[in-house]
């Protein structure tokens, strides 16, 4: 999310304070993403360092106006013209979360998709019913519809097309580690099966013993013992 551009957008039309700042991005995403106003006015102060927006004296209740600078605005339009760069996508904590229950072997990765899978349904049931009221609200208002309400609907949408597309990747998810473990399963098996080939060296068999404790000491494990320690687990 660029808090810095968003700023720029708001100041665009005209001069604002930080808290006017704050109301307004809020009132435009619907207060998707909070801000405080600590962390408008830090902002605020990094644009006006690096020359786009300037202190523009005080409105009549006193509060500080700062206003866009013309370097401003080309950095805004030049915001606007370019598409959201994904050669370094954010961070995704879902994936990096399934990602590290696949290489832990204590970790039932079907249950971690199973919980987020609901988690995500709900969420994406409530986002359309806040559409649907949104929607509502907007048909019983008179004269053309209110630009902040458009916005707000325009980032439920992507908020629905986001959970969808998430509840979509969880089920394909789901279906690669069921073809894994059928694929996995005859392997085990094949493994686990008694072998007949020729006797190791040393063992009971080769020996012509009867498969005593000291032939299975020989062989570096004790008699009925797990082919892994659990140290090494």
């Amino acid at each position: 999310m660029s808090i810095r551009h968003g700023l720029l957008a708001l100041l665009e039309p005209g001069p604002r304070y930080g808290f006017q700042l704050r109301s307004e991005f809020e009132a435009r995403t619907g207060s998707t993403w909070p801000l405080n106003v600590g962390q408008v006015y830090t902002t605020l102060s990094r644009l006006e360092r690096d020359g786009l927006v300037m202190p523009a004296g005080e409105d009549e209740g006193g509060h500080a106006l700062y206003a866009i600078t013309d370097a401003g605005r080309t950095e805004l339009r030049e915001w606007f013209a370019s598409p959201v760069d994904r050669a370094n996508p954010p961070r995704n904590e879902l994936a990096i979360k399934l990602a590290m229950a696949v290489g832990s072997p204590d970790v039932d990765v079907r249950a971690v998709i199973q919980a987020q899978r609901a988690h995500t349904v709900k969420a994406m049931q409530d986002y359309t019913r806040l559409k649907a009221q949104a929607g509502e609200a907007a048909t019983r208002g008179e004269g053309p519809p209110d630009r902040d309400d458009v916005a707000w609907q325009l980032v439920l949408d992507q908020m629905i097309f986001q959970a969808e597309a998430e509840a979509r990747w969880l089920d394909h998810c789901e279906t690669r580690l069921i073809r894994l473990a059928a694929w996995a399963a005859p392997s085990a098996e094949a493994s686990a099966a008694p072998s007949k080939a020729t006797p190791e060296p040393g063992s009971a068999d080769e020996a012509g013993g009867d498969g005593n404790d000291a032939g299975a000491l020989r062989r570096g494990r004790p008699r009925g013992g797990l082919g892994r320690s659990g140290a090494g687990r």
